[in-house]
């Protein structure tokens, strides 16, 4: 299937996709006797098949892609905001195995023509998976560029044929305490709620990914499919979605109900504007030591600031 992804990698076996491709031809070329041997004697745990990912299908769009380098397959599935899983930086990768991803069914509700349930299969292949680099900075100040492949968002709204009663787009994480272990804890309100203006979602920018480097996404970055919005805040990036409900009125969102002082509902990149207890004018790219200068929308303004002409984004935070 093409959504096959395992829920047993570890985090010491995540390797850059050039070194397990090497491994994969020594695999390849030598007998399972030797094999044995030789990860026993050197205490090297030689990745399989599954465990390096699966491929996935796709085109790369360059046009809605920054030219910047991308963060380090390492940095992106070792340093991870996903609360389900812990509130560390480590503890996703440490314990997201237990989360089983096949199968997924993502509801689909609210002001539309036709609710109804839909199985992850069926929504990757009613459109053309694309790669794109996006720059994503959290709100914490600190950034990664990522080769995200996914979904544009707007093409399956258009499927989904909302009503002209549909204002917003509320999104819903997955809630399993057995398989997200985060979730016994009251750090928030779970299940984990997210919500974009329509504009917004249907921007060309905006995507559901389904993968990382050509793969699947593994667990800790948000599999099987993730909201990615990239002139937006970290915790605009709901992960593992069940459902997607389409509302008149804006969704009670997960952090604005949290901390309605610090993170308010349209969390745009603004530098401008500090947070309460930290600076936003700079952020550190993950990897590199300095910091550099936080841009207005993430660097996206060309793009996106006409979604709020007129808007005090000092105030619609």
């Amino acid at each position: 299937m093409l959504i096959k992804h395992p829920t047993d990698i570890k985090s010491h076996e995540i390797t850059e996709p050039s070194v397990y491709r090497d491994r994969r031809r020594f695999l390849q070329a030598t007998s399972g006797a030797a094999l044995a041997f030789a990860a026993g004697a050197s205490g090297l745990l030689m990745p399989t098949e599954a465990a390096a990912g699966r491929k996935l299908d796709y085109r790369r769009n360059p046009q809605l892609s920054t030219d910047e380098s991308p963060n380090s397959l390492k940095d992106i599935t070792r340093y991870n905001n996903f609360y389900e899983f812990g509130t560390s930086k480590e503890d996703p990768a440490k314990s997201a195995h237990t989360l089983q991803t096949e199968p997924w069914t993502v509801r689909v509700e609210g002001e539309m023509e036709k609710p109804a349930d839909y199985h992850l299969e069926d929504l990757i292949k009613s459109s053309q998976l694309e790669e794109r680099i996006y720059r994503l900075r959290c709100v914490e100040a600190w950034s990664m560029v990522i080769p995200w492949v996914g979904i544009p968002l707007a093409d399956l709204i258009k499927q989904f044929k909302p009503t002209s009663r549909a204002k917003f787009v509320e999104f819903t994480t997955l809630y399993d305490p057995e398989q997200m272990p985060g979730q016994r804890r009251a750090v928030l309100d779970w299940p984990y709620v997210e919500g974009l203006r329509m504009d917004e979602a249907m921007h060309p920018l905006t995507m559901l990914a389904v993968g990382l480097y050509g793969e699947v996404l593994p667990n800790q970055n948000g599999a099987p499919i993730r909201l990615v919005v990239p002139w937006k805040y970290g915790f605009k990036s709901i992960k593992s979605i069940v459902k997607i409900r389409f509302t008149e009125t804006m969704p009670k969102t997960t952090w604005a109900l949290a901390g309605p002082s610090e993170y308010g509902f349209y969390a745009n990149v603004n530098p401008t504007l500090d947070h309460p207890r930290w600076s936003q004018a700079k952020e550190r790219r993950i990897g590199e030591f300095l910091k550099r200068k936080t841009l207005m929308f993430n660097g996206y303004a060309d793009e996106v600031a006409g979604l709020y002409a007129g808007m005090d984004l000092r105030r619609n935070f």
